[in-house]
């Protein structure tokens, strides 16, 4: 990697596993915020957000539209796949079950493609399958910042990056706050 110009701030992408995401804080009890966590990213001395990616699997093309549209709207590059159903009828609704779409490809495609530009990339997931893309960008010149929660996260995802970051310890600073700031997407009611 070529050396950054002293007075260039490092370049920082934040890349956020949905799925891996929901879970982790469905275990922490609160939600965090995107914008805040886009403003916190913003907030690091020496660091300039270069980039944000948001991964996240859909039941059907119009699920989580709202939200993605806020994602969008607030500088998030939004990637989707569909999540695979299994199930006896699929028409059959009580009877569909949906597992968990997997976007370490697009996750990984997005990182290797934005690697030469990049100083430090923030990883908010807990999936063991990107071990090695961390291993590749590390050994690029990346410093790689893995934030998820305790019992969340692969152990070989963890040992894998520079540094982790349990989600508990920005609480105060990432916690969804309806009441202090409007929310990052509102839902009208059908008329």
């Amino acid at each position: 990697m070529e050396t950054r110009a002293a007075h260039r701030p490092l370049q920082l992408v934040v890349a956020v596993d949905g799925h891996s995401m929901f879970y982790a804080q469905q275990k922490l009890g609160w939600f965090f915020d995107p914008r805040r966590l886009l403003a916190h990213a913003s907030s690091q001395p020496g660091l300039e957000l270069a980039g944000a990616f948001w991964y996240a699997g859909l039941k059907d093309p119009s699920d989580q539209r709202p939200f993605r549209d806020a994602l969008t709207s607030l500088g998030f590059t939004v990637r989707t796949r569909p999540l695979r159903e299994l199930g006896a009828a699929a028409a059959d609704s009580e009877q569909r079950q949906f597992v968990r779409a997997n976007l370490d490809v697009e996750i990984a495609v997005d990182l290797l493609t934005v690697a030469p530009r990049t100083d430090e990339v923030w990883l908010l997931s807990g999936s063991r399958d990107l071990d090695r893309l961390v291993e590749v960008l590390r050994a690029q010149g990346l410093r790689i910042t893995l934030m998820s929660t305790e019992g969340m996260v692969a152990r070989e995802l963890r040992n894998a990056v520079d540094r982790f970051v349990d989600l508990s310890s920005l609480r105060g600073l990432l916690e969804k706050a309806e009441s202090l700031q409007q929310p990052v997407f509102v839902r009208t009611a059908a008329v």
